[in-house]
């Protein structure tokens, strides 16, 4: 029984966490509304395939996928492109099929040639503890806006809305942190069905896609053969490199919070979750779906039910790659109000501010540590607030790098650390 509850509480915050992006890619390019529900069958069998492979054959840790922040932000720029009419809609989705395949080849070529250990050296603490505060900063505007309302059924924010997310957020914290230990360790999946049946009751749900079809399997390359371009060879290998720290990091937190635990996980192989990347960014690709990457935020679901078992992760997983084959169950399960996923999911996600605390309590002593963390952090939060409108007209490769708030300020941490590092050795030379 133990298990099972904790498989649906995996699958739970998982669904949660993945819903948004295809909605929004959907919405970016014109999709009708069973070419998005399409594509969200897709996306749920890519996360699942993808973290079963990486749980048991990657990093071997419960570190649930979900689509690439990154990826998101290239789909967003390329339907800025269509939107323009300097390309079609199905030109750019082919070319953005293309560029995963490119990544999946460039992920797979650096872990089978031993490479990610010399980029894992770069995840320092003061790396690890600015992703991890940037990671929050660039999440909360979503959370807070999902809550208030803003845009679920009306543009402006709904008070209605309001009071009940703020109400499941309440129940979710009180759940989280009670002394009765059934309650803590389901704390996300009771305050979802909670919240999911108040929404219900006060009329807050929108209404249900229903599909005529009770089985179907996703369509193989959906968006049509894939086409090369100058510009999405040169996005798509840039991208990859991002993408790899972005896994190092994911995998870096959540073993810190095993460790954090006393639970034993050693011997995390990460040029091998490189391989098994390369494999689910194909995979994607060829299911003309966004690529997922390991999440973060599995750090805080884990620190805050107290569920380390890797059965429960992958079982959670397998009934998302099973909900993939039924668009009934698709269409129900992706009816769970936004407001209310926000609402369920804050108490893992701002948890994680406090393991960045932890990774800076021995670095705050120095000087110039303090100026790098606050200098990383005023580039990466600065970089949130740069219009997208500002850059349309700069390539797409500063456009995805200047967008991206989370990565310019983890590259300035790296880059700045580094250098104080030799500028210290060199008169010992």
């Amino acid at each position: 029984m133990k298990i099972t509850f904790s498989s649906l509480q995996w699958m739970v915050f998982i669904l949660a966490g993945s819903l948004v992006a295809p909605i929004a890619i959907g919405d970016a390019f014109g999709m009708t509304q069973a070419e998005t529900a399409d594509l969200l069958q897709r996306s749920f069998l890519i996360i699942g395939v993808s973290a079963i492979l990486q749980v048991l054959f990657g990093h071997k840790l419960p570190i649930n996928e979900g689509p690439a922040g990154l990826w998101w932000g290239v789909f967003t720029v390329y339907a800025g492109i269509v939107a323009s009419g300097a390309l079609t809609a199905s030109d750019g989705l082919q070319q953005l099929t293309a560029g995963m395949l490119i990544s999946g080849v460039l992920f797979f070529l650096l872990g089978a040639f031993r490479i990610i250990n010399s980029i894992r050296a770069l995840f320092t603490p003061l790396v690890t503890g600015t992703y991890l505060i940037l990671l929050v900063s660039q999440l909360s505007g979503s959370f807070i806006k999902g809550m208030l309302g803003i845009g679920y059924l009306q543009e402006n924010a709904d008070a209605k809305v309001a009071i009940a997310s703020l109400f499941i957020l309440v129940l979710s914290i009180v759940l989280g942190k009670s002394r009765v230990k059934w309650l803590r360790s389901y704390s996300i999946l009771i305050s979802l069905i909670l919240g999911w049946g108040l929404f219900k009751l006060l009329n807050l749900t929108k209404e249900t896609v229903h599909s005529n079809e009770i089985f179907a399997l996703p369509e193989l390359l959906a968006w049509g053969i894939p086409q090369l371009s100058a510009g999405t060879v040169l996005t798509s290998l840039f991208v990859g490199m991002l993408l790899l720290t972005n896994m190092v990091a994911s995998i870096n937190v959540v073993e810190k919070a095993y460790e954090s635990e006393n639970q034993d996980y050693k011997h995390i192989n990460y040029n091998r979750s490189s391989i098994m990347m390369g494999l689910n960014t194909w995979i994607a690709g060829l299911f003309s779906a966004v690529a997922s990457v390991p999440i973060s935020g599995a750090s805080g679901f884990i620190l805050t039910t107290k569920m380390f078992s890797r059965l429960a992760f992958i079982m959670g997983n397998a009934l998302i790659i099973l909900i993939s084959f039924f668009p009934p169950l698709t269409f129900f399960f992706a009816g769970i109000p936004a407001p209310v996923g926000y609402a369920t999911i804050f108490l893992p996600f701002s948890s994680m501010i406090g393991l960045a605390f932890k990774e800076y309590k021995n670095a705050l002593k120095s000087e110039t540590n303090l100026f790098i963390i606050s200098t990383s952090l005023m580039v990466g939060i600065g970089s949130l607030f740069i219009p997208a409108a500002a850059l349309k007209e700069w390539p797409n490769i500063i456009v995805t790098l200047l967008s991206n708030g989370l990565i310019m300020g983890m590259l300035t941490c790296m880059a700045l650390e580094q250098f104080f590092k030799r500028k210290k050795l060199r008169p010992n030379q």
